[in-house]
């Protein structure tokens, strides 16, 4: 055990000795003796110059711009470098003062910051606390009818997200659409991505779903996804955002395509997109008489005689003593004697001054000060304010609904996939955090048409983002350059079994080598071996013998023991022969000697 706690304080010790000598290699240079070898540290240092190795350079990952494998209705990767194709808003916002009702906020095609594939440019929100909105026409317009719908696109909050939004909207295809006027209420059939502020993560999916009966258009939420989303806005790293909509209704949410949320239209929207067959009566109303009470007080309760319910609650302990030393003519404040009256003070205009209070010094010593009082206990005959017990109410007849009609406003669309054709794609939004990168949109209706083109976009990025990043061991390097006091860390964790495995599996008893042997009288193995071999013969044969003796004895007992109870028995039989007269004779010579005849 002693061996164990050495082995740990020595593993602590050399901790600490690398840490220091860290410290000392950054704060101090070695001293060296110029006047020896002067000489020799410039031809080490030239060397050293030399022969020191750059790391070897990360693999690199070359960019090319995606391409659609299969028909799409929209594409776009910005690697042109330019805005063609896109229409930017010069609209003003409703009910908006007008210094912030102006869409002016600015938008760019850069390299993302820090990026690790050069070539590899996207559309950038700029300008932060502005309202920004640009669009873009799609190919042709999308219809819902019998194929999927998908829509994919990154994102990377390149100085994170305070608050702000950087989800696209799918504006419908209506012969009032005007990209350059392209606003907040701008109608649109579907708007998906996130969107944050303070500390509500959201990844919207809403579509706006036309009643059959009316005409309106109500907006329709997916529930939130189960998924932590923080990661998302705040690593600084680029996300793939994907939308399906199937023509069954259902529909999946993917994050770099993991599902984060999925669920069916008809069942997972709010509010549903179909209303209730039956509504509350809005003119129905309770019954005056209607008795809503599961209990109600006992009728034939009576107070009992004896409830006093003037008791009070709390009284005088009549068993309580006044503390001895307790000073009953001082008052627990006084008067500070070192106050005085301020200059400016005016009697007529603020009234007679008065020094302030303070605690009086001398109850400072003392129990306490004052008229003593006796403390207050409860009252134990003190029983409130008698109420009659609460019993089943018979005439109980539950809470009061309004009765059910069939709702006029009734409709049932089993197929709300079918929802408005759309025409062009649009980001418009207010964010108060600038530099927000988009890439690589695409809309089209073949899983596999996304999936590629998420390869050669985002899959791009992440394999560069994981080329330039350091292995394992070069981040707890870097780690421990940061906080040197991990060098204890990482010594004890790799040192520590090793030296335990050295200890219990390597550590056994040194035998003699053969020189000593012949230094000495002492037998050598092979003969100690032969002398305990023959002595364990020899005790193996004296123990057969003695138990070939005890076996025997034993015979020869039982033998005696045979032939004794013979005898016994012979004696006995002849007794039993003998006449009956000599019995009797016996018997009469000497009547106290007399026994009884064995049967």
């Amino acid at each position: 055990m002693e061996l164990k706690w050495l082995l740990y304080v020595t593993l602590l010790a050399l901790g600490t000795l690398v840490v220091q000598a860290h410290d000392m290699d950054d704060d101090s240079d070695d001293v060296v003796d110029i006047e020896d070898d002067l000489d020799d540290g410039i031809e080490e240092v030239e060397e050293a110059k030399t022969e020191t190795s750059t790391p070897p350079p990360s693999p690199k990952v070359t960019y090319r711009p995606p391409v659609p494998t299969g028909e799409v209705y929209f594409a776009e990767s910005f690697d042109k470098g330019t805005l063609d194709g896109w229409i930017l808003s010069r609209a003003k916002k409703d009910d908006t003062d007008d210094e912030i009702a102006k869409y002016d906020g600015k938008w760019e095609v850069q390299d993302m910051k820090d990026t690790k594939l050069p070539g590899d440019k996207g559309l950038v929100l700029v300008t932060r606390a502005k309202h920004h909105a640009i669009s873009s026409k799609l190919s042709k317009p999308f219809v819902f009818d019998t194929k999927p719908l998908i829509i994919q696109y990154e994102v990377n909050f390149q100085n994170g997200i305070e608050c702000g939004g950087a989800y696209v909207k799918l504006l419908s295809k209506t012969p009032e659409l005007n990209l350059d006027q392209f606003h907040d209420k701008t109608p649109y059939t579907i708007m998906f991505g996130p969107d944050k502020c303070g500390e509500d993560y959201k990844l919207h999916f809403i579509f706006r779903h036309k009643n059959p009966k009316t005409g309106k258009y109500e907006e329709k939420h997916a529930k939130r996804p189960d998924a932590d989303l923080k990661t998302y806005f705040t690593d600084k790293k680029t996300h793939l955002y994907t939308l399906v909509l199937n023509p069954d209704n259902s529909f999946e949410i993917l994050v770099d395509q993991t599902v984060v949320n999925s669920g069916n239209l008809l069942n997972d929207m709010s509010p549903p997109v179909n209303p209730p067959r039956e509504i509350e009566d809005p003119n129905d109303q309770k019954p005056e008489d209607w008795d809503e009470r599961p209990k109600i007080p006992d009728p034939d309760a009576v107070k009992p005689d004896d409830w006093d319910e003037d008791a009070p609650a709390k009284i005088a302990d009549e068993n309580a003593v006044k503390p001895e030393g307790w000073l009953d003519d001082e008052p627990e404040y006084v008067a500070d004697p070192d106050a005085e009256k301020p200059e400016d003070w005016d009697e007529d205009m603020d009234g007679e001054w008065e020094a302030p209070q303070i605690a009086n010094p001398k109850c400072e010593t003392a129990p306490g000060c004052g008229t003593w009082q006796r403390p207050m206990i409860d009252n134990p005959n003190y029983k409130g304010k008698w109420k009659p017990p609460m019993i089943d109410n018979v005439n109980y007849q539950g809470i009061w609904k309004p009765r059910k009609i069939p709702n006029p406003d009734f409709f049932e669309d089993l197929e709300p996939f079918r929802m408005t054709p759309f025409s062009a794609v649009g980001l418009e939004l207010w964010s108060m955090t600038s530099d927000i990168f988009f890439d690589n949109f695409i809309i089209c209706t073949e899983r596999a048409v996304a999936d590629d083109w998420a390869s050669d976009g985002w899959g791009l990025k992440k394999a560069a983002d994981g080329a330039a990043e350091p292995g394992v061991v070069g981040q707890m390097m870097a780690a421990a350059e940061e906080r040197p006091w991990l060098w204890v860390v990482y010594i004890l964790t790799v040192a520590l079994p090793v030296f335990l495995v050295v200890l219990f599996c390597c550590s056994g008893k040194k035998q003699p080598s053969a020189a000593e042997y012949k230094k000495t009288d002492a037998p050598q193995p092979d003969v100690m071996d032969e002398e305990k071999e023959e002595e364990k013969d020899k005790g193996d044969k004296e123990e057969e013998e003695e138990e070939e003796e005890a076996n025997e004895e034993k015979l020869g007992s039982d033998a005696d023991i045979g032939s004794a109870s013979q005898e016994e028995e012979e004696e006995e039989e002849e007794e039993d022969r003998k006449p009956a007269s000599e019995e009797e004779e016996t018997v009469n010579r000497s009547p106290r000697n007399r026994k009884p005849r064995k049967d």
